[in-house]
């Protein structure tokens, strides 16, 4: 009876594209995320000075739209190269290939930050789902499982030791009006985030603070503890 509620409000999806998303790509990508930005760093020792940057930057946007070319949704952010390839045998698939592009974002001052950033891929199934008559999806519906995958991603990965300060998640809401550089300014605050971290300054006045970045307190309120995937057992376990 709960599985069938669970599927009438389909509280099931997110949860488990999230932990798909883990599993079969982030559990495997990100422990070598270190190694590779050292690896690039040997090479192009300037363009990565701070270590707190070291780390593959998630992008979450709750309308669950994505570009497959992030030049394209802002012309701030412009790719450098490709981090070194992983390549393993997987699920039958001699030698799959995962990488990662990094890019460089360019600020006010014309100065570039470089990062290694993409989309979490599993928004565009949301977003596809949405748009599939046989999902029957709304908006509202999809926004809901967005936040939801967002948290469910997000404790997964805190619970996980080999992911450990390899990755950032970048939630935000859009605005309502189109801005040219949305994007890149919040790459650039999430950047400047780590910088300060690096160096250990204490209350240090931000000259940007996007309001539309959604960190985990904010998603929490917006998501309720019944809202969550709920566990079938029934004997306490």
């Amino acid at each position: 009876e709960m599985s069938e509620m669970s599927e009438r409000s389909k509280q099931n999806v997110a949860h488990g594209l999230a932990w798909s998303y883990y599993i079969g790509y982030l559990k495997i990508v990100l422990p070598r995320m270190k190694q590779s930005m050292e690896e690039f760093c040997r090479a192009h020792p300037n363009l990565l000075a701070c270590r707190k940057t070291w780390k593959l930057h998630i992008l979450v946007p709750l309308s669950c739209d994505i570009y497959d070319d992030l030049e394209k949704a802002d012309s701030n952010i412009q790719y450098v190269t490709d981090l070194t390839e992983t390549t393993l045998a997987r699920a039958g698939t001699k030698k799959r290939v995962y990488k990662h592009s990094l890019y460089a974002i360019r600020d006010e001052e014309n100065q570039l930050w470089h990062c290694a950033v993409e989309y979490a891929t599993p928004l565009q199934s949301l977003y596809a789902m949405s748009q599939d008559e046989c999902a029957a999806f709304s908006r509202e519906e999809r926004l809901e499982q967005t936040k939801l995958f967002y948290r469910t991603l997000e404790e997964i990965l805190k619970g996980s030791k080999e992911c450990a300060d390899a990755y950032r998640l970048i939630a935000y809401e859009e605005p309502e009006e189109a801005e040219t550089h949305f994007l890149s300014r919040e790459i650039l605050w999430h950047l400047r985030q780590e910088h300060l971290e690096e160096v250990a300054v204490p209350e240090v006045n931000h000259p940007h603070t996007p309001s539309t970045t959604l960190d985990s307190a904010e998603l929490n309120l917006q998501i309720s503890v019944s809202d969550l995937p709920q566990s079938l057992r029934t004997d306490g376990f």
